[in-house]
């Protein structure tokens, strides 16, 4: 019997092989419009079919505490590890958060209950049609005149104009920033620094309305996270403070009412070896043709020079393509990872080039992004650990 060559050519990740956000039935964009339409709020539909309507809706959202997190600490978290059954309507099944699974674009799906092709936050980075430069949607700078970049109203404003009580109980550094503007304003804003008050305010905004929709937020198991990894005992340390303020806020829910806990995106720690973080600005095979690198180390968004698109196209997959998904922007489209809907003024936003990881691996930019790149839990993309999110409940 012949014997197969020694060699193989590589095997290259065919975009449209790459695990798609459940957009329209079981994605974070889903999770208000899910809510309101229970609460009869004209213009929503209930596209998350396993929920259950409530009076009194509460989301409380965990920015990084994906749904492999959860699984993998009984003991830092027994009591949200407890409620993994109930998750999706008690289907015990998690959400997808999007693409790319990261805070701006997360918040804005779920604020705005629209898919990150039609809220047009794509990215943790992305390039400005209107100027050529990179836009930053988290921190929001350059600045950008907020209703031009994201014009439609949340669900909290349609909710709150409709006659249900809603309110924001977050961080107050967070109540004037551009990104909370357009992607969770409506109703009151009400700032409180511990999370132990977030909680016990939120159990008091849920009481006060006949129908109620209440948002509250924590960010330090994400942060914790980033700066030493998801296995680290200053991320177990959050997520047992978490799991206490999860069942704090569980413990205080007024009649009718429903908890959903969930969160924005997982989390992957990588290593720090050149195999695990190729640096774009050492490279130079990488940088040719490019004009300027958006996105994050795990989904890059590559805007090429004029011209030079297909080769760079080319030169990404070839370099990259055994592992991470690399498609061109009409690629990424058709194969849905940023929704059924491509707004026109969203259009020019996304990359050229749009890469996103398989492999435990990212695209670092030492020079450009340090901050970024001495991270070490990433997120961003496509894979299980970073896309699915919990949607516990907890009802009174």
């Amino acid at each position: 019997m012949a014997q197969p060559p020694a060699w193989q050519d590589p095997v290259l990740l065919a975009p449209e092989t790459a695990p798609v956000p459940e957009y329209g039935t079981g994605s974070l964009a889903d999770l208000l419009p899910t809510l309101a339409a229970g609460q009869g709020v004209p213009g929503f539909e209930a596209t998350i079919a396993e929920l259950t309507p409530a009076d009194r809706n509460c989301v409380f959202l965990i920015d990084g505490l994906g749904w492999e997190q959860i699984k993998a600490h009984p003991d830092e978290a027994p009591f949200l590890h407890s409620l993994l059954p109930t998750s999706r309507g008690g289907t015990g099944r998690p959400l997808t958060s999007g693409f790319p699974s990261t805070t701006a674009t997360s918040l804005a799906s779920v604020g705005t209950g629209l898919a990150p092709g039609e809220h047009g936050l794509p990215g943790y980075t992305v390039r400005n049609p209107e100027t050529g430069a990179l836009m930053n949607q988290l921190r929001w700078k350059p600045w950008t005149a907020p209703k031009v970049w994201q014009p439609y109203p949340t669900v909290f404003a349609l909710a709150d104009a409709a006659g249900v009580r809603t309110a924001q109980v977050s961080a107050p550094d967070f109540e004037q920033t551009p990104l909370t503007k357009v992607a969770l304003s409506g109703g009151s804003f009400l700032g409180r620094l511990s999370g132990e008050e977030r909680m016990d305010v939120a159990a008091e905004r849920l009481a006060a309305g006949d129908r109620s929709l209440v948002y509250t937020y924590y960010s330090e198991v994400d942060g914790q996270g980033h700066r030493f990894g998801t296995d680290s005992d200053a991320w177990r340390g959050q997520l047992m403070y978490v799991d206490g303020l999860a069942r704090r806020l569980a413990e205080q829910l007024p009649p009718r009412s429903a908890l959903y806990i969930t969160a924005d995106h997982g989390m992957i720690d990588i290593p720090f070896d050149e195999q695990s973080r190729i640096d774009f600005d050492e490279d130079w095979e990488l940088g040719a043709g490019v004009a300027l690198l958006g996105g994050e180390g795990r989904a890059r968004h590559v805007y090429a020079v004029p011209g030079a698109e297909a080769d760079v196209l080319t030169v990404w997959r070839e370099v990259l393509g055994e592992q991470f998904w690399v498609a061109s922007r009409d690629e990424a489209i058709a194969a849905g990872w940023f929704g059924p809907r491509i707004d026109e003024r969203v259009y020019g936003r996304i990359g050229d080039v749009v890469a996103a990881a398989h492999d435990d691996v990212v695209i670092t930019a030492s020079v450009n992004e340090p901050h970024e790149s001495r991270m070490v839990g990433m997120h961003g993309s496509l894979t299980p650990v970073e896309q699915l999110v919990p949607l516990l409940e907890v009802r009174s």
